[in-house]
């Protein structure tokens, strides 16, 4: 099966690119670049359009006079491949919602809708359905619907998508959760032991049974630094949470990393502004961006991931995944998709961005959790297998 691929692999990095590159390359790649390579497998055969609007995380879904020209530029190479090698199959990640995101995709689908046989649309972001409901007029509603419609196939990453493919009128639905490539291969021989052991200190600490010299807990941020994802939340609730527990006299302290870049430099100064404070400086540090080596050295080193976003089309993180991957206990929001992510009446879910809320949920998640199961978890739901399997079998499905 013959699929043009219309979306951007990274960079800019964040979740929805990183997962379209992993499709790609699980898929075999662009065949262009290797027109005489053996079938692949899983029976896909993709063309990629790398469609890249923006240079930065700042410009994301931001109003550019160039950026309409790298529209029609896009479009004009997706028609082409249409043609020149007889893709039938356009796939597709719509936008979020947000009014220049959303304008983008009309464009994109008023160019390109007419060739193509087949449109796919994977919804790596949530929310649209209930945006275009409440936040827009009647006719973002109706251009919506007639620029996309029929949708042939929507790929959901959750139950909750299931509204925004539906606003669409999509002629199947199809849930695929992700899926990434083991970052912690090794936890059965070293990180499973390292968990138990944190995890019987923190428990003497909680019931008064430990004797030893006071202990760091680490927590951990990894995600764009913004307030919509949590980060000045999530201090406040580990300010709050160090509070607590200087107040009950128990040994032990939270030092809270925060990795990730910060979008605005407005974020930046406020950021800045709270680590005057030398207390604060003591248990909060940003060490930037970081990949490879030096993330797994963080998730390893880490006792509990903590992400209270409040992101408008937050969807199934990537890294909630990872941070699952490291047998990482984890305090997050219930918003949008993220209770289905994890494991049934998971007691590490906050219900606002509110400091007292995520202290106490901090606290009660590491007195409660190894992390062990959530490990458990991500080998059962979010391998990167199960994922391009699922995938591809949905995909296929379209010409069936």
């Amino acid at each position: 099966m013959k699929l043009l691929v219309f979306a951007h692999t990274p960079p800019p990095h964040h979740g929805q690119s990183y997962m379209v590159q992993l499709m790609l390359e699980g898929f075999g790649g662009d065949v262009r670049k290797n027109p005489h390579r053996a079938p692949h497998p899983l029976g896909i055969e993709c063309y990629h359009v790398n469609a890249r609007f923006s240079r930065g995380l700042a410009d994301i879904g931001e109003m550019q006079a160039g950026k309409i020209l790298l529209i029609v530029w896009f479009c004009l190479q997706a028609i082409w491949v249409r043609f020149r090698y007889g893709v039938e199959n356009f796939y597709y990640v719509p936008a979020p919602g947000k009014r220049i995101a959303l304008w983008r995709d009309w464009l994109v689908m008023f160019l390109c809708r007419p060739f193509f046989k087949n449109v796919i649309l994977h919804w790596h972001a949530a929310g649209l359905a209930k945006w275009l409901e409440s936040e827009v007029t009647m006719p973002y509603r109706a251009l919506t619907w007639r620029c996309f419609r029929p949708v042939n196939l929507s790929l959901v990453l959750s139950h909750y998508n299931f509204a925004d493919a539906e606003k669409l009128l999509s002629h199947r639905i199809r849930i695929v959760s992700n899926g990434i490539p083991d970052p912690c291969p090794d936890f059965d021989t070293v990180g499973r032991l390292h968990r138990r052991q944190r995890f019987n200190d923190r428990c003497k600490i909680f019931t008064g049974e430990f004797s030893g010299e006071p202990i760091t807990v680490k927590l951990l941020y990894l995600a764009h630094c913004t307030r919509e994802k949590g980060l000045f939340a999530a201090i406040d609730g580990v300010i709050a949470a160090n509070r607590e527990l200087a107040e009950r006299k128990l040994p032990m302290k939270l030092k809270f990393t925060v990795a990730g870049h910060f979008v605005t430099y407005a974020e930046r100064e406020e950021f800045n502004g709270l680590r005057q404070d030398p207390w604060v400086a003591d248990m909060v540090e940003h060490v930037g961006f970081v990949s490879g080596e030096r993330k797994h050295q963080l998730l390893r080193e880490a006792d509990l991931f903590l992400f209270p976003t409040r992101y408008h089309g937050e969807n199934q993180p990537v890294n909630l995944i990872e941070a699952m991957a490291f047998g990482l206990p984890i305090v997050t929001t219930r918003w949008r998709s993220l209770p289905e992510l994890l494991p049934p009446n998971y007691p590490g879910l906050v219900n606002r961005q509110d400091g007292a809320e995520i202290a106490a949920v901090i606290l009660k998640v590491l007195a409660t959790k190894s992390g062990e199961h959530a490990r458990e978890h991500f080998l059962t739901h979010f391998t990167l297998e199960r994922h391009l399997a699922c995938l591809a079998d949905a995909i296929r499905s379209v010409e069936s």
